[in-house]
């Protein structure tokens, strides 16, 4: 009998956050199709009350708690050290986990340590003729498995966004706390604050609801015969401030500043769409100065609705690689986008 463990960390406000709960729906998905199977909950943090009451309704059997400062942050001694702890006392068989950057790079060292195994990437669970299976992306995107293992522990990391979140009520939880001895070694490694950019700098936004694409065609030179790079970057970063999206750029434009030409300031290689870049989950998108061609496009597998901004109506973007395609100049349109949204506040 499979004993299915949802593994989640706490956010700083005691909370969970939307891939908590997304991996916690993945988990009830497995738990339904495998016959006999009992859903517990693992919740590691400094104070893990909270967020079990928050998914008090759903239907998990029992819950598991690691709390105390030195779970607070994240910290790959301590993380480890909780969740294998959990693991064992849960005897999970299967452990269902968020990708986030903390669990990312701590459980498959926990797989290892219990020997099991791990699958990261995870987009989907299932059941195939009575086992559990999972599916995964490779090549980019371009081929997608389904793979089933008999190897336990199998932890299965899912990759926020490719799951509905789980919309559990609230209530009051019981939460068995598990003990872990520390050595002082587990403790050397000390967080001494956060630096991240402030909000208006931060372009990269995962939850956003719409995907903003710059190509290269912005720093180009325009009818007029000249560049208007520094235009460009005021029109693009007052649609980013205003609307909430999230930047994305083509390889093209990206690779611009190594190549000695006028770039966008805030354009990064993390921002990168396409076969070399990210994958993201947007509901929609909007490409301005792109031509969607296949290396780039195959990033916007995940968009459910693309519309793109193009002077070429040949481009990639006019044959099938969007529903909606405005031969124009990216300039006027963006301008014209900035001025609506300024006249709704």
């Amino acid at each position: 009998m499979e004993t299915i463990l949802v593994l989640v960390h706490t956010e700083a406000d005691g909370s969970l956050a939307k891939s908590a709960r997304e991996a916690l729906r993945a988990a009830r998905t497995l738990n339904k199709a495998i016959a006999g199977s009992s859903l517990v909950v693992g919740l590691v943090g400094e104070n893990v009350q909270s967020a079990a009451n928050s998914i008090s309704a759903s239907p998990v059997m029992k819950y598991f708690g690691m709390t105390g400062a030195d779970f607070g942050q994240s910290r790959y001694s301590t993380d480890a050290a909780a969740a294998e702890a959990i693991c064992k006392a849960a005897n999970a068989t299967i452990v269902v986990a968020p990708a986030t950057s903390r669990w990312a790079r701590v459980l498959p060292g926990v797989a290892q340590r219990l020997g099991g195994r791990a699958d990261t990437h995870v987009t989907g669970v299932s059941d195939a003729d009575g086992k559990p299976s999972i599916n995964r992306w490779y090549y980019r995107q371009r081929m997608e498995a389904v793979l089933t293992r008999t190897q336990r522990p199998w932890f299965m990391l899912i990759d926020p966004g490719s799951q509905t979140a789980c919309d559990c009520g609230a209530g009051t939880a019981t939460v068995e706390m598990v003990a872990v001895n520390l050595s002082d070694a587990c403790k050397r490694t000390t967080v001494v604050g956060i630096r991240e950019p402030k909000a208006d700098q931060q372009t990269i936004r995962p939850d956003a609801k719409l995907l903003f694409v710059a190509g290269a065609g912005w720093t180009k030179k325009q009818s007029d015969g000249k560049t208007h790079t520094d235009d460009a970057a005021k029109i693009i970063l007052e649609f980013l401030n205003k609307s909430k999206a999230s930047l994305g750029g083509s390889k093209s434009v990206v690779d611009l500043s190594g190549e000695g030409q006028a770039v966008l300031p805030f354009m990064t290689h993390l921002n990168q769409i396409g076969q070399t870049g990210a994958t993201p989950r947007h509901p929609k998108g909007l490409s301005t100065c792109c031509h969607g061609e296949e290396p780039h496009a195959v990033g916007w597998r995940f968009v459910s609705e693309r519309r793109a901004v193009n002077l070429d109506p040949n481009c990639g973007w006019a044959r099938g690689k969007a529903d909606v395609l405005y031969v124009a100049d990216a300039f006027e349109v963006m301008r014209k986008v900035n001025a609506l949204l300024a006249g709704k506040k």
